[in-house]
């Protein structure tokens, strides 16, 4: 995310700080690679920055994110943290040594990521420049429902958009968790400063609420029972009150 804002010449300190719990596919758990968290959350600040808020903007957001979903599968052929890296946070001490010091993959994280920035911001540049985006009436995305119920800005609030339907509609892991950890982490920073990481106890207390309300299940897909076919399909799920119970458990502090 860091490196997409700045090639928009939009740098955004607080939302780029408050991206890593989203490390290791949320928290370590590896589910989708953070890099393709962080790129959605830029895609939604550019196209924030030259659309301003509304639901054509989350709209250009997730189909954004769709794109660079598929920039993303195409260089490193699976999405998950966990089939690129073969760890998650229940790997052993000894595993993990051997992944990232014995077989390189801090380098390699660093030369995906080196890849990566720039499809996605080919990706972002050509999605958002596309005028045929269809008007559909609020809420657009879960994640940005969720953004606002958190008091969220207007920006971040198409910033999230695109994690909407486990991050661009692939049925992944909730978008609607990432954003609640993602908007509380820039509360935090704004009322505290310091730092956040990924064992960000916060953090860790929206998931474990999450996970009680979805029966300790992550992934989009297996929670509401389908993928969303289209952005159309995921707004008339959200009007016919869809997700409301896990969003409505999100937003309270």
């Amino acid at each position: 995310m860091r490196v997409l804002n700045r090639a928009f010449d939009n740098p955004l300190s607080e939302e780029e700080r408050a991206t890593s719990p989203l490390a290791g596919g949320i928290m370590q758990h590896g589910y989708q690679c953070g890099m393709i968290w962080g790129a959605s959350l830029a895609a939604g600040a550019q196209a924030y920055r030259l659309f301003g808020a509304g639901s054509q903007t989350e709209v250009k957001a997730i189909a954004a994110t769709q794109k660079i979903i598929e920039s993303f599968r195409a260089i490193n052929n699976n999405i998950n943290c966990y089939e690129i890296t073969g760890i998650d946070k229940s790997s052993s001490a000894m595993q993990m040594i051997k992944f990232f010091i014995v077989k390189g993959g801090t380098i390699h994280c660093l030369r995906m990521s080196g890849k990566y920035a720039k499809a996605a911001f080919d990706d972002i540049n050509s999605s958002i420049s596309e005028n045929d985006v269809e008007s559909l009436p609020s809420p657009v995305s879960c994640s940005a429902l969720l953004a606002e119920k958190l008091g969220a800005s207007d920006m971040q609030k198409v910033m999230a958009a695109g994690l909407a339907g486990g991050i661009g509609l692939c049925g992944g892991a909730c978008g609607a968790l990432g954003a609640a950890i993602w908007i509380r982490g820039i509360k935090s920073l704004e009322k505290d400063g310091g730092k956040i990481d990924f064992k960000s106890s916060d953090a860790s207390e929206v998931m474990e609420r999450f996970l009680k309300c979805t029966d300790y299940e992550f992934g989009c897909s297996k929670i509401v029972g389908r993928k969303f076919k289209d952005v159309k399909d995921h707004s008339n799920y959200l009007q016919e009150g869809g997700c409301s119970e896990i969003i409505e458990a999100l937003a309270n502090k």
